[in-house]
């Protein structure tokens, strides 16, 4: 049997690996970049949202689009934008033009996440589904452990706006690589007969035939509601923690720059080996005769219900045990998203697996600007930390509620196949 699906998840491996790259570039050299262009925080902060609030309008944008042309146009086209962006942020000389390709670079972003797990959804069986969601989605802290050390490097010997044009030249090969490799299981070339059986080894004759479904009929179910929500719920505690960690670690640990620098690795290594972990334990349950909702709905308890104990970070009494279960923390949330994403291709045909999780994209988005923008700013800056980590160990829980409330038992919605319209 070939592997080309294990080819497929590489590339999207890479893309997400520099989708993330490109995001930090910014954060990592802000002070030395305020220095160039003469913005204050104020500017920053309009910078920032910038880019939330396109990405968040370009889950819905781009998901969309992804379904109707298909993932190997939607993704490449994705890839393309993002790259063109993070390339112009080299041309910025003012806090608003850095603004506008930020802008730019947060609506091309917002193409990875819904193409990469439609990708998976035509190249792996459900079994296999949420362990190559983690893989893929493990690129998102490869590029937060590897990228401030390269950044660096390349800071001190080019300048910063070679950080950001040398990684998008890059990028331009990685599309150029997936528009001259990638195509659909069924148009492949290089995938045989026993792959192309294995792929659709537990897909139902009324799944196969299922008709695509439009994003206005999508978003008036109750499941793309039920996934949206869960994401409104658990986004905000990622980016709580990528946004916030570095200074709580300063200001209530009392770690030095080089010493933050240096642990934030070690955080975010962890989360990829929850990444793949959460994955791989409802793929495991699966093989052991579980209902995919059953085994997709245990992990994400699984991961849920550690997200309490890691928010006793807030209380540790040494930086060992509050890294500990800061780790945990992230671990476990990469293994919810792994499994959380995965839901979307059990329930929906595939036709709209790109389009509902944009959707959900969008809605996460909304609830990221809330809570780890807006409320995280001012709870930290009256009451301190505590209130914010306490409160984000709550969200997977209240997310996994409301997703059992909404999804059920996880089963494919039931729409009329193309045969049972013609008959009727």
């Amino acid at each position: 049997m070939t592997r080309v699906r294990w080819w497929v998840l590489t590339l999207l491996l890479l893309g997400t690996t520099f989708n993330y790259l490109d995001r930090i570039v910014l954060s990592t050299l802000d002070l030395r970049i305020r220095e160039s262009l003469h913005y204050d925080d104020v500017d920053y902060g309009y910078i920032f949202a910038a880019f939330q609030i396109a990405y968040g309008v370009g889950f819905l944008v781009v998901g969309k689009f992804v379904d109707r042309v298909g993932v190997r146009i939607g993704y490449g086209v994705s890839i393309a934008c993002w790259s063109i962006a993070a390339a112009g942020h080299a041309l910025a000389n003012s806090a608003f033009q850095m603004g506008f390709w930020r802008a730019l670079l947060g609506f091309g972003e917002s193409g990875n996440f819904p193409a990469a797990i439609k990708a998976v959804a035509e190249w792996f069986p459900k079994k296999d589904r949420a362990f190559a969601t983690g893989i893929f989605n493990a690129g998102t802290n490869i590029a937060v452990m590897i990228g401030p050390p390269i950044l660096a490097y390349m800071y001190l010997h080019m300048g910063w706006r070679m950080c950001f044009l040398l990684p998008a030249l890059f990028q331009f090969l990685l599309v150029a690589l997936w528009f001259s490799t990638y195509n659909s299981p069924e148009k492949s070339k290089r995938a045989n007969a026993a792959e192309l059986n294995y792929i659709r080894s537990d897909t139902s004759a009324e799944e196969a035939d299922a008709p695509k479904i439009g994003w206005g009929a999508a978003i008036r179910m109750k499941q793309t509601w039920g996934f949206a929500i869960a994401k409104f719920f658990s986004d905000p505690v990622w980016w709580f923690y990528l946004t916030w960690l570095p200074s709580f670690l300063e200001r209530t640990r009392g770690l030095s720059l080089k010493e933050v620098a240096w642990t934030l690795p070690v955080i975010y290594l962890m989360a990829d080996f929850g990444s793949v972990a959460g994955g791989w334990l409802s793929g495991f349950l699966m093989r052991r005769g579980w209902a995919p909702g059953r085994a997709r709905k245990t992990a994400l308890a699984v991961c849920a219900c550690c997200m309490p104990i890691a928010a006793m970070s807030a209380f540790a009494p040494n930086i060992v045990l509050t890294v500990a279960l800061v780790s945990l923390a992230t671990a476990a949330h990469q293994g919810w998203s792994a499994n959380l994403f995965t839901t979307v291709s059990d329930v929906f045909p595939k036709g709209a697996v790109a389009s509902v999780v944009g959707f959900g994209g969008a809605v996460g988005a909304i609830g990221n600007t809330i809570f780890s923008a807006i409320v995280a700013g001012v709870v930290v800056k009256y009451f301190g930390y505590t209130p914010m980590i306490l409160l984000m160990g709550c969200f997977h829980l209240t997310g996994l509620a409301l997703l059992h409330l909404l999804m059920g038992d996880l089963k494919p919605v039931q729409i009329p196949s193309a045969k049972q319209v013609s008959a009727s």
